[in-house]
């Protein structure tokens, strides 16, 4: 298909980037002189100090995602969330496999929290996955994401930012109705989700939680002239129950348990079913599908009065399992089996002392990764080693000190520890099996401060960040992009990274805004690297510490009021970054180039309705993305995803409405794409779908 886009904005786009710019100067004007009303009805997280504080007074670029959002955005996957956060582009492998990249990093350069306990583990691997895909996010209560390196607080692969999702509390369902049914169709999706909820209380003192959902996803219809691509569906089950227990008004005791299971979720772009667009290439498999199933165990307590040590604890014992298969017929027709095990066992534990004028904040984490790997074709490893453990042992201190003026200081010290033992490895030279065994320490701080003047808060600081070299760096064997093998890197040293970061916001009577900059200088970055062997037909790759680089961008977000029922609404990113990296076998040519994938000038802005008292509520929305041109060799190599020079602009309207019925059912109607364009996110292996009318309906009982 000839290439219908260049590399300059369309008419469309001008304008809407206009529009959005002309936004953020009439809020900032109209704030200068806007009554603050900020930290009385800011809304509390927990992430960003692992303490309860305002928003408006936390030195962070910080996002909130609540369960109204959720349901009337109507997200299919819990990474879709992360369409409406400024500096971060969702990337889709396929429909079921969603990464996002947080200021310009995506897979294990990115930290997912739930409730406190972590899901990243050993063998998440390095770009694109789809691990934060197996959480259901129609049992979320609420996500806070906090941009840029937080590994003072919570240690290795918190770079680009750190997500934490919020399990819903049972107190509250039960308090506000004993539960609901919500049934979703899709009709560009060809997509039926469901789920039912429930929550009751168990005398004065308990209650719990518990919720089933079924979701199916089947071919998905494209824009105007790609139309219908195959091969794409899946299906997915969940089930999660939640019981809390108060010990009267000091101590809560809480049992959680996940599970979640998908079925059959296809890698397209490497199979025949893909479809060529923009001129990509078509992958050669007959199949390529992952079965993951994710569990969750936690037992929490939360307590006070702990005396000298402490005026708040909490104490974390969690058990995750987390499985994969992959299912792959060659296109001569051969088979193969391969997945792995992994099981976590993980404890926190973390101590407050003090108030908000002062208070310290400090603890101890431990987890421990035990993985079983197997492959048909392979009898030493799977995807990654066989018969291996993985151990993350920190400590970590913390101190907000309000000053002189209401001048706040959040300062941070973690030491950790990372130690990796792998007993079943195959050598990349010999092929003969071998083992591996290695370990790390890192010392890391962070140093912020938030400044409030009269018509507005200022926050600034440095953070360090770093991330220990895991089983997937060293170990793994399995496909990476386009015609290329991976093969296990020993020897590797942890990335560092230090990022300075300046941003003001205000909140007023006529709206809000928020600009960020940041600057993050990279060091020892792994990178994948051409060896220049051929095997089984597809180009082997290595990881090497490839050295320095840096990324660096702006963010803006705003709101204004333009009357009672009206607000006009956008955000805005810009990023740039680059690193050195050997884009061939000959060690001696070592560049700097783009960043992976690195996101192009994107934004969304919207104008919505909702009156207080009215049961309906209205956006008109549109989505952009400038051309992504800013390719590096793998980039330009991935041909299957990334179309020849860059990944075309696109503009995207989206139409959604709602009404509550008696304040026990809502419906939700979305046409998301109404002008049915062609479109794909940077990077991903499938078009987005064209015109899709979206049906929700939740039902309270």
């Amino acid at each position: 298909m000839a290439r219908n886009s260049t590399k300059k904005l369309t008419y469309m786009q001008k304008a809407f980037l206009s529009f959005i710019l002309a936004i953020g100067v009439s809020l900032a004007a109209i704030h200068t002189k806007a009554q603050e009303t900020e930290g009385a009805l800011a809304p509390l997280i927990v992430t960003a100090t692992r303490n309860e504080s305002s928003i408006g007074d936390t030195p962070y670029a910080i996002v909130v995602s609540g369960q109204a959002d959720i349901h009337r955005k109507a997200f299919r996957t819990l990474p879709q969330v992360f369409r409406e956060v400024p500096g971060a582009m969702v990337q889709e492998t396929s429909p079921g496999q969603g990464s996002p990249y947080l200021r310009g990093f995506t897979g294990f350069r990115n930290l997912m929290l739930i409730d406190g306990v972590r899901l990243n583990n050993s063998v998440f691997r390095s770009g694109p996955n789809q691990y934060w895909s197996t959480i259901d996010v129609l049992g979320v209560d609420h996500i806070e994401i906090v941009k840029g390196p937080k590994s003072s607080l919570y240690g290795s692969d918190a770079i680009g930012g750190t997500a934490q999702v919020f399990t819903k509390d049972p107190f509250t369902g039960a308090k506000d109705g004993n539960g609901f049914f919500l049934s979703r169709f899709s009709s560009a999706r060809r997509s039926t989700v469901g789920r039912i909820e429930t929550a009751n209380l168990i005398g004065t003192k308990s209650a719990f939680v518990a919720g089933l959902s079924g979701k199916r996803f089947g071919d998905l219809e494209g824009g105007r002239d790609i139309g219908r691509q195959t091969g794409v569906g899946y299906d997915e089950y969940d089930g999660d129950l939640k019981f809390v227990h108060r010990f009267g008004d000091s101590a809560t005791l809480t049992l959680l348990h996940q599970r979640v299971r998908q079925n059959n979720v296809p890698r397209t772009h490497k199979t025949i079913h893909a479809k060529s667009w923009e001129g990509t290439s078509v992958g050669s498999d007959l199949r390529r599908e992952l079965d993951q199933e994710r569990t969750l165990s936690y037992l929490r307590l939360d307590a006070e009065d702990w005396g000298l040590w402490a005026d708040e604890a909490r104490v974390i014992l969690s058990w995750q399992e987390q499985d994969e298969v992959r299912d792959r017929i060659k296109s001569n027709g051969s088979n193969q089996l391969q997945g792995f095990q992994v099981s976590t066992l993980g404890t926190t534990i973390q101590l407050s002392k003090g108030d908000e004028e002062d208070r310290w904040t400090y603890g101890a984490e431990y987890y421990h990764d035990k993985i079983d790997s197997f492959s048909s074709s392979n009898s030493i490893q799977g995807p990654v080693a066989d018969d291996a453990s993985y151990d993350l042992i920190d400590l970590f201190a913390q101190r907000e000190t309000l000053l002189p003026a209401d001048f706040c200081l959040i300062a941070g010290a973690r030491f950790s520890h990372a130690a990796a033992d792998a007993g079943s490895v195959q050598d990349p030279i010999s092929g003969l099996k071998t083992s591996l065994e290695d370990d790390w320490n890192a010392f890391v701080g962070s140093l912020r401060l938030t400044v409030p003047t009269e018509t507005a808060t200022w926050f600034t600081g440095f953070s360090q960040g770093f991330r220990a070299p895991n089983l997937s760096d060293l170990t793994r064997l399995d496909s990476a992009r386009t015609n290329e093998i991976e093969t296990p890197s020993p020897n590797l040293q942890p990335e560092r990274f230090l990022t300075s970061e300046l941003g003001f916001r205000k909140t007023g009577d006529g709206g809000s805004i928020e600009i960020t900059l940041f600057h993050t200088w990279i060091d020892d970055l792994i990178t994948r690297s051409p060896t220049g062997d051929i095997i089984d037909g597809e180009n082997e790759v290595t990881k090497r510490n490839s050295g320095d680089g840096w990324v660096a961008g702006a963010e803006m977000v705003g709101e204004m009021s333009l009357s009672s029922s009206w607000s006009l609404y956008g955000h805005l990113a810009w990023l740039q970054g680059e690193a050195y990296v050997y884009p061939n076998s000959n060690l001696s040519d070592r560049r700097s180039e783009y960043l992976d994938r690195l996101m192009p000038l994107m934004g969304e802005g919207g104008l919505a309705w909702e009156r207080e008292g009215s049961p309906w509520w209205g956006t008109f929305s549109c989505r952009f993305a400038s051309e992504a041109d800013k390719l590096s060799t793998r980039d330009i190599a991935d041909t299957s995803r990334i179309p020849d020079g860059g990944t075309p602009s696109y503009a995207v309207l989206d139409l959604q409405t709602g009404r509550t019925f008696a304040q026990a059912t809502e419906v939700v109607v979305l046409v998301e794409n109404l002008l049915n364009e062609d479109y794909r996110v940077h990077g991903s292996g499938t078009n987005e779908a064209g015109r899709n009318f979206i049906l929700s309906v939740r039902s309270s009982f």
